[in-house]
């Protein structure tokens, strides 16, 4: 067997069912994700911080949630309703050594998100890092069969949400603090199916550019992460069974990320080693350029 990593990998085509409800739970994948419990080792980059994710019950936020937590901070983790999978976050979380708040949730309501940001900075005494992670998204076949009201409701999950965190944390926030928005591929090379999501994540991209101006004249770091495609509930929850079976296939390392790919990424811009960067988009692509 080789020893590439890369390659011991699951690649296309997945006979993963379909999901009914959205975001997804990953506690129903037959091919369940990789979310570091196995190989993410720490080494105290974190120590003593505190954060705030959100959509931190399973994919790219759970990854994230446990590599934070090895690297010594206590997490928030913000989520809608999936309550076995928040509770399987906590528990790899705590068995870190960490603590673990859950806040259950729609976040694209204001006063949802200020309820969040009160309690981090109760419970923890201080808010050092925000992960807007949540997202929702849908698969249609074109502008005219997506719903209007889904439009809406892509829009305040996915931008009014970061809005309203970053809003109502920044002013808790001290020198020395970071913002880590989740942007997409999508940003730079949008899927018409995903003409809603891919819009959001473009919006994404501004934002945190734009917010960086401001929040770095205070000491905070603004960033975001730009994954390609990635293995999460996400994906059998909101596209057809024959893009599912082929999702990822059409990067240049064929296949999709394990949310753990993800994780170290999201650690370095909260470190003190990416102290010097801010208001910069970083792409985990599986080798597709950002432009």
């Amino acid at each position: 067997m080789s020893d590439n990593p890369q390659e011991k990998e699951p690649q296309p085509p997945f006979d993963e069912p379909q999901q009914e409800q959205t975001p997804g739970l990953e506690s129903e994948m037959e091919l369940a994700p990789d979310y570091g419990e196995e190989s993410y080792r720490g080494s105290e980059k974190l120590k003593g911080k505190t954060a705030i994710i959100t959509g931190g019950d399973s994919g790219i936020g759970r990854a994230v949630a446990l590599a934070f937590a090895r690297e010594g901070a206590d997490v928030l983790i913000s989520y809608l309703n999936e309550e076995e999978d928040a509770a399987e976050t906590r528990r790899v979380v705590e068995s870190a050594g960490q603590r673990c708040l859950l806040v259950a949730g729609d976040i694209g309501d204001e006063s949802h998100c200020q309820k969040i940001v009160e309690q981090a900075a109760s419970e923890f005494g201080r808010i050092d890092i925000l992960v807007n992670n949540a997202a929702f998204q849908m698969s249609h076949e074109g502008i005219v069969d997506l719903p209007s009201e889904e439009m809406e409701k892509t829009f305040r999950t996915n931008i009014f949400a970061m809005f309203y965190l970053c809003k109502a944390a920044l002013p808790k926030m001290e020198t020395g603090g970071a913002i880590i928005n989740t942007a997409s591929i999508q940003a730079y090379e949008p899927d018409p199916s995903l003409m809603a999501y891919a819009a959001t994540k473009g919006a994404i991209v501004n934002f945190t550019k734009s917010l960086n101006k401001e929040a770095v004249e205070k000491g905070i770091r603004v960033n975001c992460v730009a994954p390609g495609p990635v293995w999460t509930p996400l994906i059998p929850a909101t596209m057809p069974p024959e893009k599912v079976s082929k999702f990822g296939g059409d990067t240049p390392m064929k296949r999709p990320a394990q949310p753990s790919e993800l994780a170290g990424a999201y650690v370095f811009l909260a470190s003190d080693e990416a102290s010097y960067i801010s208001g910069e988009i970083l792409g985990v692509t599986g080798g597709k350029p950002l432009p």
